[in-house]
């Protein structure tokens, strides 16, 4: 597949869009003042312990502490070991960006938390998930340094392959070369780039791991808690340590010190692609050259619409993403059933799209338009799979069912762009309406009665928004005047051109 990754650096902010068969499918902000903590390593301290939640918060360092299941305390480097190689043969680890933990661990916990945690101890712990709304950090004591090749795991002996890698022979080999080379204690994933690498690679890899662990090791116990002992390096290198592969046709910087620092970074790490990464001059805005600015300019969207005609309608809600498909303007060229297969095999390509590309998590419902044909559902369900096996971050998919809804899972480690980029509208609250004139005129009204009671004056005065003012004049004025007929009292209004719908002021004059 062909791929292209173009880096921009604002004033503000860095962001990089990856392109497949030239299509926006990812992108990532960070911005310079507050870059991402997952991956970071600290010495906290525990807060509070939650026995009827098997939980614990933890003081790291942040304005909000974070949250810590019992079953990702490692207090039991024999139970996670069983879990590891009960996967081997199985849905080995994924791994994703922000090198989350292998497994949900929830269910591997033993003991009680209040027995293995008490408020005030000192514990070593890595952010596996950002805040997320009014949630604080996830973390884990189950760390993983993640490397070019693979990804270490210092309280464990187990050596994993990612699921990527999907030929027997290949994995077979790749198992048994870093098994043959470990030296140091510790476990280890083979990451995805490993596929066909050699001894030399992996060497290299474990070296520099081993010794940044070390590192790592020595400064908590040295550190005072909380304090952070390890950061993950910036976007640009992480971009270039996870993403950058053969298959990327085009590495794109258009900074100068951002592309010398990919420079070296694609020299250390990747050094046959380092010659693909170029230094962008043009006067027009990389972005813009590209037609990124344009697509995101449609990522906060709540309707997309597909080439045939029809569409798709994402929602975001606290606890689910829903996403609707439409037939919209498509009326098909055969039967019925035709036309909807056709829809849902093109919605599926632009729904997983989207799903990467705002970076969806949690629980996902896809309603697609009702197939009464059972091949129908299968071949959309499996269509729905195969798109999927691009997206690095871990999905669970259950089967299509006879209303044509899917059920899934994506784990969500950072923030979804709509959180990222956009804020609770001042006006809607978030509900995504605001009050209509007529509700407001009628609400105004029963405040003036209200109000009336407590004043003798003579004239009754409502600073208003225009829009509301101008529905009471075209369209209440015989309330109005009946208003006054009541109380007696002259009602002036004086509309207002600033300020929200629900703007007012009622003054006695």
């Amino acid at each position: 597949m062909q791929k292209k990754i173009f880096v921009n650096v604002g004033p503000t902010e860095t962001r990089v869009a990856l392109l497949e068969e030239n299509l926006l499918t990812e992108l990532y902000v960070e911005r310079h003042r507050t870059r991402s903590i997952v991956g970071n390593i600290c010495k906290g301290v525990v807060t509070n312990v939650l026995p009827g939640m098997q939980a614990a918060f933890v003081d790291i360092g942040l304005g909000k502490d974070a949250f810590l299941y019992g079953g990702d305390f490692i207090s039991h480097v024999q139970e996670y070991e069983r879990m590891m190689v009960a996967g081997e043969e199985g849905e080995e680890p994924e791994i994703e960006m922000e090198e989350a933990e292998p497994r949900d661990r929830r269910e591997i916990s033993p003991v009680p938390i209040q027995d293995l945690l008490r408020k005030g101890q000192e514990i070593l712990v890595q952010v596996s998930k950002e805040s997320l709304g009014t949630k604080g950090a996830r973390v884990t004591s189950f760390v993983s340094l993640p490397g070019r090749s693979l990804v270490y795991m210092p309280q464990v002996n187990h050596v994993g392959v990612s699921r990527r890698i999907r030929d027997g022979i290949e994995r077979d080999r790749l198992r048994k070369l870093v098994k043959q080379l470990r030296t140091a204690p510790g476990g280890y994933i083979i990451r995805t780039v490993a596929d066909g690498k050699g001894e030399e690679e992996f060497h290299a890899d474990m070296e520099f791991l081993t010794r940044h662990w070390g590192e790592i090791q020595a400064r908590y116990a040295q550190a005072p808690a909380p304090s952070v002992l390890h950061e993950e390096m910036d976007l640009t290198f992480r971009v270039i340590r996870d993403l950058f592969s053969p298959d990327v046709e085009e590495f794109v910087v258009d900074d100068e010190e951002a592309y010398r620092k990919c420079q070296e970074f694609a020299k250390a790490l990747v050094p046959a692609l380092a010659d693909r990464v170029t230094l962008y001059t043009a006067r027009e805005p990389l972005f813009e050259a590209r037609g990124i600015e344009g697509e995101l300019d449609k990522v906060l969207r709540r309707k997309v619409w597909l080439k045939s005609g029809g569409y798709i309608v994402i929602d975001q809600t606290e606890a689910l993403v829903a996403i609707d498909v439409n037939t919209g303007k498509y009326v098909g060229k055969r039967d019925f059933e035709q036309t909807i297969l056709k829809i849902n095999l093109e919605a599926v390509k632009e729904i997983v799209r989207q799903i990467r590309l705002r970076d969806l998590g949690g629980i996902i419902i896809l309603d697609f338009i009702d197939m009464d044909r059972e091949d129908h559902r299968q071949q959309v369900w499996k269509a729905l799979r195969k798109a999927l096996a691009a997206d690095k971050a871990r999905t669970h998919v259950l089967p299509i069912s006879e209303l044509g809804i899917v059920e899934m899972t994506r784990k969500r480690v950072r923030q979804d762009l709509l959180s990222l980029l956009t804020e609770k509208c001042p006006s809607c609250k978030g509900t995504g309406g605001v009050r209509s004139p007529a509700t407001i005129a009628a609400d105004l009204l029963r405040r003036v009665q209200v109000k009336a009671v407590e004043s003798a004056s003579h004239e009754i005065v409502i600073r208003l928004h225009h829009e509301v003012a101008a529905y009471l004049q075209a369209e209440e004025r015989n309330a109005l005047e009946r208003l006054q007929s009541r109380l007696d009292r002259k009602i002036t209004l004086e509309p207002i051109s600033n300020g929200s719908r629900d703007t007012h002021e009622i003054l006695f004059r």
